[in-house]
């Protein structure tokens, strides 16, 4: 097959743009671990109540200005509620859902996570300025998903 050479340039071009584009997804992916979770741990949605950590929901402080949050979000509802941190702090979510598929987003930053039964979501997050930040939904959950939200406040 003969190409012209300007099938050639654009071919070449375009070949080069994948290939550039794949070593990006890769670096970012491996060297900054910029990648999606893979969090493959799992439990019974059904005795979610009866399974650590989620049998003791809250906020734990684990080092100097570390806390692990370990959430349940169930029918319109985020547990523990209205969280506290101090400011500066380095927060992992540990969350899991007791019945359908939630979101969870905290407004003013980048955390975005979907939250599924049977499965445990890991995500963390350095909060440096103080305020209250709002907390979503943001997976339509039933006919009450618009109550469902909480805070978050940095001290």
């Amino acid at each position: 097959m003969k190409f012209s050479k300007h099938e050639e340039i654009w071919l070449t071009i375009s070949v080069g743009m994948l290939v550039l584009f794949m070593v990006i997804v890769g670096y970012q992916t491996f060297a900054l671990g910029m990648g999606p979770p893979s969090n493959k741990e799992t439990l019974d949605p059904q005795k979610v109540d009866q399974t650590a950590p989620f049998d003791n929901p809250g906020v734990f402080e684990v080092g100097p200005n570390e806390y692990e949050v370990v959430m349940v979000l169930q029918v319109f509802s985020f547990t523990p509620n209205n969280i506290e941190i101090p400011k500066g702090a380095t927060v992992h979510f540990t969350m899991t859902s007791k019945d359908v598929v939630h979101g969870f987003q905290v407004a003013g930053t980048n955390l975005n996570a979907m939250v599924m039964p049977g499965y445990i979501q890991k995500i963390t997050q350095k909060f440096d300025k103080p305020g209250e930040y709002l907390v979503l939904c943001n997976e339509y959950c039933g006919a009450g998903h618009q109550m469902m939200s909480t805070t978050i406040t940095v001290k």
